[in-house]
Formats: C-alpha cells, sequence, structure tokens
C-alpha cells in the first residue's frame, strides 16, 4: 500500500463522525456494548489504544460487531503494527512518526493517521505522501490557534487534533478548515463504562456526532 492510498483510506474513515473515541479499555467484556452503544449513537470509527493488557481482545471483540471500523492507537513499533492488523484493526493511530513504523504500516496494508505536532513533522509526512494527521497532543501543543498557523501554509495536510479535546473546545477545532475531525476520551467516561450505563454512552455519543 503506497502512502497516498493509506491517506485516502484514513480519510474516508475519518469523514465517518465528527469525533473519533480514543479508548481504553481495562475490561474485555465491555468490547462489544460500548462499540455498539459507541455506533447507536453515530460515532462508528473507534481507537482502540494499546495501553491495557486486553488492548487487542478488544480490538478483536469490537472488530466482530457490525458497522464499525476498528483502530488501534498508541501504535509505537512495527510489532504493534502486526499484532493490531491480526487481531482485527482497519485502521491505526500513533503519536508521531517514525520512518520503520510508516514503512511497517505500509507492508502491512493498514491504513495509518499518524501524528504531527510541528510544521517540520507535517511536512516531513506530507512528502512522504501522508495528507491526513494527527495533531498531538492538540491542547499542549497550542490549540486551534496552533493548528490554524500551521494549516495555512500547509493547506494540502487535513489534521484530527486529539489531546485534551472537550465538548467545550471541539467545535473551535471543527471550525478550522484543515481539521477533518477529532479525538477524544470524554464520549466514554471511565464511571460510565465500569457501570454499564451504555445509554448514557449512546447519549453522549449522539452529542458528539452533532457536532
Amino acid at each position: 500500500m503506497t502512502p497516498q492510498d493509506a491517506s485516502k483510506r484514513t480519510e474516508e474513515i475519518c469523514r465517518l463522525a465528527p469525533v473519533v473515541p480514543v479508548l481504553v479499555i481495562d475490561d474485555i467484556s465491555h468490547a462489544r456494548p460500548l462499540a455498539q452503544a459507541l455506533i447507536a449513537g453515530g460515532l462508528p470509527a473507534l481507537e482502540v489504544t494499546l495501553r491495557t493488557p486486553v488492548a487487542l481482545e478488544v480490538i478483536a471483540e469490537m472488530a466482530k460487531v457490525p458497522g464499525n471500523k476498528v483502530g488501534a492507537g498508541t501504535l509505537l513499533t512495527p510489532g504493534d503494527i502486526k499484532s493490531a492488523k491480526a487481531a482485527g484493526a482497519t485502521f491505526g493511530v500513533s503519536p508521531g512518526a517514525t520512518d520503520a513504523l510508516l514503512q511497517a504500516c505500509e507492508d502491512e496494508d493498514l491504513p495509518l493517521l499518524p501524528g504531527a505536532a510541528t510544521a517540520t513533522e507535517a511536512m516531513k509526512l506530507l512528502e512522504r505522501g501522508y495528507r491526513i494527521q494527527k495533531f498531538f497532543p492538540a491542547e499542549a501543543s497550542g490549540g486551534a490557534p496552533a493548528l490554524k498557523a500551521i494549516g495555512a501554509p500547509i493547506p494540502q495536510v487535513r489534521f484530527c487534533p486529539t489531546g485534551g479535546v472537550t465538548p467545550e473546545n471541539a467545535p473551535g477545532y471543527l471550525a478550522l478548515g484543515n481539521t477533518i475531525c477529532v479525538g477524544g476520551s470524554w464520549v466514554a467516561p471511565k464511571d460510565k463504562v465500569a457501570t454499564n450505563d451504555w445509554a448514557a454512552i449512546e447519549e453522549l455519543a449522539r452529542l458528539a456526532a452533532r457536532l
């Protein structure tokens, strides 16, 4: 898969909804009902971060739920990519980008949303063919004003800002011409997941889908 093909497929996934839920899941039993609630609320593109021991199992379970695109986040090594692809991930997300990581995704035919926080990083990814990128950490890097400033001289790139994005500041990001969607964890609060309050999560997803 070429970087250009990867960007096209990543763009299709990012356009499914204005918000991509960023999920950190500790209990495999939460995987299916959580995915079902988020999809029912209008958020079909899901990012499961590889930060828990059961993350790959969660991806495998979510991949069985109809109507979603489940991705693996926090990809750091070629090994992560192989494991995520084998588990059923249909796309990947990384906090940054290395040549080895990009090459592994291209070799594994896994579309990647690579992270960038500066104009130089965005330009290097664009040079390789990645037009769709993750702006991370968004708030710590200056928020919507910084993303607007970076986007002005690099209009070819569209970003998914992630990191500190909330229901309150998400509209400011989404109003930018170079934002394709945002990533956020607020649609799946830990307390709601822990108590199996799927109706509340579905409503949060529904509100996010309207942003």
